[in-house]
Formats: C-alpha cells, sequence, structure tokens
C-alpha cells in the first residue's frame, strides 16, 4: 500500500494536468473516491470470511491493478471512476492487513502494529522518490503504475497469512463516558487523518506551483514526509512505552502544527523540505497512540468495536479533506490551505486532548 500511494502522491501533477481538473474539482473527486472506501470497508469481514489466508493476497494485487485506471484516464470522469475502484480495494486491504498484523502481534506475543505502519510510510517515501526520478525522464503515470503493479504481483505469493476469527466480541459501547471518549478520540483520529492526507496529496503540488520547484524537487516532498513519518513512527514505539499517550498526542500535535506552519510559510523549496520533515515527525505518532488510546480506555470485550466506531469518524477526513483543501486552495492559495491545517492541530492540542486527559482521570 505505501509503495502504491507513494508513487500516486508523486504523480499528482502530472496526473491532474492530464485530466484537466482545477483544484477544487480536483479535490472533490476523492471524495468519491473516499465514498468508495468507506462502503467498501463495511465488506471486509464479508471479504475474510471468503478469501480466508489470501485476503490480503487478493485485495492488494486488486489495488495494484486498479491504479492503471486513474492512471490511464484522459478526464475526471474516468479518473473518478478508477479511484473508486482502487480505494475500494485500499480500504479493503488497510482493514484485513491490520487485522492480520493484530493477529500475529498476539500469536508472537509482541507488539508489530508500529513496526507494520514504519514501514508503510518508508515504502511510500521510497516509491515517491524513484516515482520523482521516473518523471524526470519522462516515463507517464500508466507506466510506473504498471511496475508498481507488476512488483506487488511478484510478492503475491508471500502475502498469504494463516488467521482466525474470535466470537463474543461487544457490536456496541454500552457505557456513555466511554462513547463519549470513543468520539473525542474519533475526533483526534479525523485531524491526524486530515493533515496525513492534506501533506500526501498536496505537497508535491506546493513544491512545483508555489514555489516553482521542479518535478523530482515535487516528488520529494511526499518522499521526505514518508521518511520523518517512518522514522517518527519507530521513535514513538520507544517513546510510548515511557510517557502517556495524551502527553505525546499533545506534543505530537504541537510539533506537526509547526512544521506544517514553516511548510506554508517557506519562501524557498529547501524550507518547505525542513517543514513537512518536521510535520511527518509530529503527526505520525498521532493516529498510532490514538488507537492504542481507544483500546486501553475500554473493556477487552469492547475494543474492536471502539476502535471501529473511532476509526469511522477519523475516515471522514478523506470525505472532507480533499474538498477543503481544493476548495481553500482555489479561494485562497495552497499557503492558507495548509495554515488552516495548522490551526486545526492547535485546537487539538489546546482544547480536544484536555478533555480526554480529564474524562479518563474522572473514570478511573
Amino acid at each position: 500500500m505505501g509503495a502504491i500511494w507513494g508513487g500516486f502522491a508523486a504523480q499528482v501533477p502530472v496526473i491532474k494536468a492530464q485530466i484537466g481538473a482545477p483544484d477544487a474539482l480536483y479535490g472533490s473527486l476523492f471524495l468519491v473516491s473516499s465514498l468508495g472506501a468507506l462502503v467498501a470497508m463495511r465488506f471486509a469481514g464479508a471479504v475474510d470470511r471468503r478469501l480466508g489466508a489470501r485476503s490480503v493476497q487478493v485485495t492488494a494485487a486488486a489495488m495494484g491493478c486498479a491504479m492503471l485506471v486513474p492512471a490511464l484516464a484522459s478526464g475526471p470522469v474516468g479518473f473518478a471512476f478508477g479511484m473508486v475502484l482502487a480505494a475500494a480495494f485500499s480500504g479493503l486491504c488497510d482493514v484485513l492487513m491490520n487485522a492480520r498484523t493484530s493477529e500475529t502481534e498476539e500469536a508472537r506475543g509482541r507488539p508489530l502494529m508500529n513496526l507494520t505502519h514504519g514501514l508503510y510510510s518508508l515504502s511510500f517515501a521510497l516509491t515517491a522518490i524513484l516515482t520523482g526520478l521516473a518523471r524526470e525522464i519522462g516515463l507517464p503515470p500508466v507506466a510506473v503504475f504498471g511496475i508498481i503493479a507488476a512488483l506487488i504481483l511478484t510478492a503475491a505469493p508471500w502475502m498469504i497469512a494463516p488467521h482466525r476469527h474470535d466470537a463474543g466480541e461487544a457490536a456496541h459501547l454500552r457505557n456513555p463516558a466511554q462513547r463519549g471518549l470513543v468520539w473525542l478520540a474519533g475526533l483526534v483520529f479525523l485531524a491526524g487523518f486530515l493533515v496525513e492526507q492534506a501533506a500526501d496529496g498536496w505537497s508535491a503540488l506546493h513544491i512545483e506551483r508555489t514555489l516553482g520547484g521542479r518535478a523530482a524537487e515535487g516528488a520529494f516532498g511526499p518522499a521526505v514526509l514518508g521518511l520523518t513519518m517512518g522514522l517518527g513512527r519507530f521513535c514513538g514505539q520507544t517513546l510510548a512505552a515511557r510517557y502517556r499517550e495524551t502527553v505525546l498526542i499533545t506534543l505530537a500535535c504541537l510539533v506537526s502544527a509547526g512544521g506544517i506552519t514553516l511548510a506554508a510559510l517557506a519562501p524557498n523549496v529547501a524550507l518547505a523540505y525542513a517543514g513537512f520533515g518536521l510535520l511527518g515527525l509530529g503527526i505520525s505518532i498521532v493516529v498510532p497512540l490514538s488507537v492504542a488510546l481507544v483500546g486501553r480506555m475500554v473493556p477487552p470485550s469492547q475494543r474492536v468495536a471502539a476502535i471501529g466506531q473511532a476509526s469511522i469518524i477519523g475516515y471522514g477526513a478523506f470525505l472532507v479533506g480533499p474538498s477543503l483543501m481544493g476548495l481553500t486552495s482555489d479561494a485562497f492559495g495552497l499557503r492558507v490551505a495548509f495554515l488552516t491545517l495548522a490551526v486545526m492541530l492547535l485546537l487539538v492540542a489546546a482544547v480536544l486532548m484536555p478533555l480526554i486527559a480529564a474524562r479518563i482521570r474522572a473514570s478511573r
């Protein structure tokens, strides 16, 4: 998944020009694809039961092949159709990969989720860099995604993972206080995903259009973000053993707000890289630590339901984020669009996290 979306992020300026979409329309097209992902996620359990150990293998291969459709699109309609397909398989693969990782953690008795998310970030960064070089030598998007799809199909035989299903999980949270905490945590999910999605999808365009960077320089923006997010997640695993999640999330939001402000106001490409790097270090741990926080706030029998409800709120970012960035950018420019996200992160640190910490103390 990291390779697919890293390649896509570095191709945003090319694909946007290829389909002839202005910022507002381009952002709105992502709304359609996000709906595809959310609808598909509802069927993840049925797909898992049907495909069993091959569920990740099949959905990953399908996602890689589906990305060829938006890469070939010559207009907004074809692009939207292709992105719905790709996002649907991406949503399924995301849920199923996290389920397999969780089962492997339980079987081996050691944490693996942060490592998995860190490897996603590193593969995202590496593919973004290589895609930028491919753009420099003139390779079109369909050639790049064809190579990525071929690599995924080659690796598919090693994606088979034994699994099991647990019965007896509570479908709903019964305690109103717990539901309130989950909603607050879901809003933190939402903020984290909003910033991640915006930086992934618009950093290359900001560097190339706002700052006049070349294609390779634009592609390096998402790469810097991916590299620092990978580093941040590996470091976050160590920090989580020493500090409370609420403290770390608050600090991460402050660091991220500083980074995105620097990137937004940067007068040159180098400072924009520094800003996106700082943003990556901070935002990388917001969602993983929020997942851990939700899991700790509820009884084991309600953990799946709680994380699922918080995730549904968080994935709303993929519905409102692209349109928010596109409309704000069209009206005021990308600098203001990124500064809007910085203000949101400051509100999370100043309002949401103190509320969550207070509710946790009250529930003890």
